[in-house]
């Protein structure tokens, strides 16, 4: 997973925690710096520092558009789409890295 493409993620502090949605075009620097809290932000506050879920997207624009209707459903939705991937939540970290 080396080369840059548009990606969808979900972090996640705990099974059925406080979860964080995002996007990037790299995925393995930005989970990195979640794990890292590399700056203040949501992840660090609410230690939402596991890779749960994450979608490959062809362009930054559909990743984008998913980002953002991913955020807007309820939270058993969000839920769902973890538990339908990654039924045991665990850290897919590795996966990318690996």
């Amino acid at each position: 997973m080396t080369e840059k493409r548009p990606y969808v993620y979900i972090m996640s502090s705990k099974r059925n925690g406080t979860l964080y949605i995002g996007v990037t075009s790299n995925l393995p620097a930005r989970v990195w710096s979640h794990k890292n809290d590399m700056s203040e932000s949501f992840t660090k506050k609410y230690k939402a520092h596991t890779l749960v879920c994450f979608e490959e997207h062809g362009e930054m624009l559909s990743a984008i558009e998913r980002e953002k209707q991913i955020k807007a459903w309820k939270r058993k939705w969000k839920l769902a789409i973890i538990e339908k991937h990654n039924p045991r939540w665990n850290d897919l970290y590795e996966d990318i890295v690996g």
